[in-house]
């Protein structure tokens, strides 16, 4: 492997702990970039690092502002034109950090999501409302919490006039059809390498294994891939307003610190044999690469990873 070390791109420290701590226990040379606080030049023809993993968090960009954001989004560009391997790299961050850009590519593939417009100034919220079903929801479009539920138009447009929607650090927001979960249960499906890695059926605080129909799987695979999202995942449910599923939500740069019950194998360990076989071909892999794979280990795609 190359003597320069990886590096892992964090603004929020605690989902990387796991994949730090798997890194030194393996003697592996990592270090940190806090993208609030980072300087590059674009006249550099070399990076200091061997590889670098996009963990950035898009709810710590909404609690801090856009500044790291926007600085990362020339900083990954650089990257490329680098040729560094970035894992969850220019592509991949900005289906990250746009609920709106999410929206548009499960469109393109035709996929079934909660009905939603996308609006930018709070008057406009009441008026686009009215061709969805209530409840909605008010997404901030970075970041993946703090959406506001309102049960019927009145209440919305009371909030909206006193000035009580909150849009996020881009002032861009979604105002999406609330979708009731059969079960109150989700199914996400975690990728690498953008190949599906495991599921978990997750209900409320708690999850466990679950094995996805295969067509279900496939498409997940065409998400990730369409997006360029590396290490990252894919959630649906069933619409217990009709039975139908939906996406609810495409993301990047997550790692589970916890298996769920009855997976059998550590997913931060994957995750960080992945960084290393891409640090040591010198560029992602990805499924629609057809070049032969540079990895040492044939079973990489397969069932083992």
């Amino acid at each position: 492997m190359s003597r320069r070390p990886m590096a892992l791109l964090i603004n929020d420290p605690g989902p990387a702990r796991p994949v730090f701590a798997e890194l030194d226990r393996r003697g592996t040379a990592v270090e940190q970039i806090d993208p609030k606080s980072h300087a590059y030049d674009p006249a550099e023809s070399r990076s200091p690092y061997s590889l670098v993993f996009n963990l950035l968090s898009p709810a710590a960009f909404a609690r801090d502002g856009a500044r790291g954001m926007l600085f990362t989004l020339g900083y990954l560009a650089n990257l490329e034109r680098l040729g560094v391997p970035v894992v969850n790299g220019l592509s991949a961050f900005t289906y990250e950090t746009s609920k709106a850009r999410q929206l548009t590519l499960l469109q393109s593939l035709g996929l079934p999501y909660p009905r939603a417009v996308v609006i930018n100034h709070p008057d406009q919220a009441p008026m686009v409302a009215e061709a969805l079903r209530f409840p909605v929801l008010i997404k901030p479009n970075v970041g993946r919490s703090a959406a506001a539920r309102f049960d019927s138009a009145d209440d919305l447009a009371r909030a909206a006039a006193a000035g009580g929607l909150d849009f996020g650090p881009d002032e861009t927001a979604l105002v999406q059809e609330y979708v009731p979960a059969r079960g109150d249960t989700s199914i996400r499906l975690e990728m690498l390498g953008g190949r599906f890695l495991y599921a978990a059926r997750i209900r409320g605080s708690t999850s466990e294994v679950f094995t996805p129909p295969d067509h279900l799987v496939a498409t997940a695979e065409l998400i990730v891939r369409t997006a360029g999202i590396d290490v990252g995942g894919v959630e649906y449910r069933i619409d217990d307003r009709d039975g139908g599923l939906v996406y609810v939500d495409v993301h990047a740069g997550t790692v589970p610190a916890t298996s769920p019950d009855g997976l059998g194998f550590d997913p931060v360990a994957k995750v960080v044999d992945y960084l290393e076989r891409v640090a040591r071909a010198g560029r992602v892999f990805r499924p629609d690469d057809a070049r032969p794979l540079a990895f040492p280990d044939a079973e990489y795609w397969g069932p083992e990873l």
